[in-house]
């Protein structure tokens, strides 16, 4: 029996749109559809199915997503979700109004509501909305609804294998695929608070999309990111020094750019976080097996029962639509 539309998707109809023709989207059985009869399924992990027909680059395969979400899970960027929810909090103040109307988590479905009519969105509707965009397996959107008790959230990403975790990371959380280069499938002004961790950046889209009163926060890495790891495996896709400026001049048009600061401390890594950690990263494409298996192994034998230890340096900014 297939498993119901999650209470998230349900409540997210109201941002989401058609990304063929940008009409409002229903539920009809387990699938999306617009006026125009542009039809999207519901797959059975719970994730809109929401890419055009040609398709979007590609975006982490399932041994890549399944080290992002091993690794993710075991606390090891924790520092780094602070400070987000942290520029997050001061840059947008309606997230830290918990007590918000309808900020209870809405109940999920039974299966016997599956493939009835849609359930009311209420209440919570009204309720700030953070996205995630390149959200991975959710780690960050679910965290952030975590400290945000009154928000509900909105993970996209093109990997169908990272929108598998991430449709259940979180009750409030809905999931769908987009690609970061294409039209977001969302309203205009629909968005209050939207993160791109170590994800591309499409500026007028995420101008598009927020709202006046709404935030962008960008993580990147910093050029002395895990570089005691880029030491060991040369083929580790190396740090670009204009990264920053780059950046900078990317979301100029569209945004102000507002505070900004470093999250940077020491990580021990076991060989099993190590394989993880160059796994989930571009760097994955490029770094042959055999040379992984080379390098965990001298980590294992030089550091015995002692833990490797790489730098974490990334820059976290806000920035305010113009």
């Amino acid at each position: 029996m297939p498993s119901p539309v999650p209470a998230a998707l349900l409540d997210a109809l109201d941002i989401l749109r058609c990304p063929s023709c940008g009409g409002e989207l229903t539920v009809l059985d387990r699938s999306l559809r617009c006026p125009q009869r542009h039809t999207f399924d519901i797959a059975r992990a719970g994730y809109a199915s929401m890419l055009g027909g040609g398709g979007a680059r590609s975006g982490d395969d399932d041994k890549m997503a399944r080290a992002r979400a091993r690794f993710l899970g075991s606390g090891a960027y924790a520092p780094l979700l602070t400070a987000i929810g942290d520029l997050a909090a001061s840059a947008v103040p309606a997230l830290t109004a918990a007590d918000l109307p309808g900020s209870s988590p809405t109940a999920l479905p039974t299966a016997a509501d599956a493939g009835g009519p849609p359930a009311a969105a209420g209440p919570s509707s009204s309720a700030p909305i953070v996205l995630d965009m390149g959200c991975g397996p959710g780690y960050y959107l679910a965290g952030l609804l975590d400290r945000f008790e009154g928000a509900r959230g909105l993970g996209v990403d093109t990997s169908a294998r990272s929108l598998r975790f991430a449709a259940r990371a979180h009750e409030r959380a809905a999931a769908c695929s987009g690609d970061v280069f294409a039209p977001f499938p969302l309203a205009d002004d629909s968005i209050d608070l939207l993160i791109d961790v170590f994800a591309p950046r499409h500026p007028a889209e995420f101008a598009r999309v927020l709202g006046p009163s709404g935030a962008l926060v960008v993580a990147r890495p910093g050029t002395d990111h895990l570089a005691e790891l880029r030491e060991e495996i040369p083929s580790m896709v190396a740090m670009d020094p204009h990264k920053e400026e780059r950046l900078h001049e990317a979301l100029a048009p569209f945004f102000v750019a507002g505070p900004q600061r470093t999250v940077r401390y020491e990580l021990p890594l076991d060989v099993e976080r190590v394989r993880d950690l160059v796994a989930m990263t571009p760097s994955a494409r490029h770094v042959r097996p055999a040379t992984l298996d080379e390098v965990t192994e001298q980590f294992r034998r030089s550091s015995g029962s002692e833990p490797f230890s790489v730098t974490v340096s990334v820059t976290v900014s806000s920035h305010r639509p113009r």
